[in-house]
C-alpha cells in the first residue's frame, strides 16, 4: 500500500490486511488486494493459495491478477483466455465448507464436486478447464473475490451471484454472500438450479 500512496495517492485502497478507509467509497479507482488468500493452505503446505490484485473502476475489476506462488503462474486480465474443449464435468466448491446449494446444483446437473482451498485457486482451475464451474456460498469478501472476478471475466467466464446479479465492488459492506464463476454456457442451467434450491430453502 505504501507503494501506492506514493505513485497513485488519489486512487483508493481495500485489503483483508489494512485498516479500512472509507475515503475509497468517493473514488473512481480502488486497489483491492489479497496478499495471501489461503490462509491455511498456506499454512500447511498445500499449493492452492494465491496473491490477489484487482484495480476497481466504477464497480468494476478492470485490471486483475491472480498468482498462484508454488505453481510459478499469474493470470493477469491483460493477457488471459479460459480454455475451450471437452467439459470436465466437475465443479470446485470450498474444501473447507462445501455449500450445500453447490451440492444440489452439483446432483441435478450428475457432476463430480472436487474441494480445494484459495478462492483464486478455485477460479483459475476453471479457467484452465480443470473444472467446468466454481459455486461458492456462505460469504466471502471483496478482496476474496474482485482479483479472481476480474481475471475470469476478461477470460470469457461467467461471473455473478447465485441470483444471477451482477457482482459490484467498493461497497461500504465488502461481504459478498455468494459467487458462481463458469464455462458461459453452463450459466443458465446452473442459474436455475440455483432459483430452484433457493426457492425450497428460503434464506439458506
Amino acid at each position: 500500500s505504501r507503494v501506492l500512496e506514493q505513485h497513485r495517492p488519489n486512487d483508493g485502497f481495500l485489503s483483508e490486511e489494512a485498516v479500512d478507509d472509507l475515503d475509497r467509497l468517493g473514488k473512481e479507482r480502488v486497489w483491492i488486494v489479497d496478499p495471501l488468500d489461503g490462509t491455511k493452505e498456506f499454512a500447511t503446505g498445500r499449493q492452492d493459495w494465491a496473491v490477489h490484485i484487482a484495480l476497481v473502476i466504477d464497480g468494476i475489476p478492470k485490471h486483475a491478477a491472480v498468482g498462484l506462488p508454488d505453481l510459478g503462474v499469474t493470470f493477469k486480465s491483460s493477457d488471459v483466455r479460459a480454455v475451450q474443449g471437452p467439459l470436465a464435468k466437475k465443479f470446485v466448491v470450498s474444501r473447507n465448507r462445501p455449500p450445500k446449494i453447490a451440492q444440489y446444483i452439483t446432483q441435478q446437473m450428475g457432476y463430480e464436486a472436487v474441494g480445494i482451498g484459495s478462492a483464486g485457486a478455485k477460479a483459475m482451475h476453471v479457467l484452465l478447464g480443470d473444472y467446468d464451474g466454481y459455486i461458492h456460498a456462505g460469504g466471502q469478501y471483496e478482496w476474496d473475490q474482485a482479483a479472481p472476478v476480474g481475471v475470469a471475466l476478461a477470460s470469457g467466464l461467467h461471473c455473478s451471484r447465485l441470483d444471477g446479479s451482477p457482482i459490484s465492488f467498493n461497497n461500504e459492506d465488502t461481504y459478498i454472500p455468494d459467487l458462481v464463476v463458469c464455462r458461459p454456457e453452463l450459466a443458465d442451467e446452473i442459474l436455475e438450479h440455483a432459483a430452484k434450491f433457493a426457492e425450497d430453502n428460503p434464506g439458506f
